[in-house]
């Protein structure tokens, strides 16, 4: 084209977003007070998701494990993953319920009646849950825990795996960085 670039004349440095990174820790009293209210595709979700480091969306579509195994491609890495289902607290649980539901999909992840979990599903579950948790805890007049519970995301579930690791190393391969430097920030 001929005509001039439309940012001709802007500086660099005001292209940038100014907003600076969300920093959160999960602390256990705002996990379990979302747990105890959410329902069990949604409790599914936060222990697969805080057990694996997994992303959300490889949460969703995780497929059930080949025996004692869950395995994984990253959607957004594509980099591969094993878990052993024997060295874990909570997976060997959400499996056996995931099997006593007979559905007839091969999702890891489902619903009451059978169905895969989709984004939708879990986002309802997730604003529900979080909703009802905090409503409690203003009742109770604990308002640092309501304000808490209500900038929790399901996402942070992922963080979670990392800060229960026992080392930056062990945080920096659970979710997969190709430095520890990454994990840090």
């Amino acid at each position: 084209t001929s005509l001039p670039w439309p940012a001709a004349g802007m500086e660099r440095s005001k292209w940038k977003n100014k907003e600076k990174a969300r920093k959160i820790k999960v602390r256990d009293d705002v996990f379990a007070a979302i747990y105890a209210e959410a329902a069990q595709h949604i409790k599914d979700c936060m222990d697969l998701g805080s057990a694996t480091g997994m992303r959300l969306t490889d949460c969703i579509t995780v497929l059930m494990p080949r025996g004692n195994l869950l395995t994984l491609e990253a959607s957004k890495t594509g980099k591969e993953a094993e878990w052993d289902l024997n060295l874990s607290a909570v997976l060997p649980d959400l499996v056996r319920r995931r099997k006593a539901l007979g559905a007839d999909h091969l999702m890891l992840l489902s619903t009451a009646d059978g169905q895969p979990v989709s984004p939708q599903a879990l986002r309802y579950g997730w604003d529900k849950a979080r909703g009802t948790a905090a409503e409690k805890a203003s009742e109770r007049g604990e308002d640092e825990l309501a304000d808490a519970i209500k900038q929790l995301y399901l996402r942070d579930m992922r963080k979670r795996a990392a800060q229960k690791a026992g080392s930056l190393e062990e945080a920096s391969k659970l979710l997969q960085h190709s430095d520890e430097r990454l994990t840090e920030r």
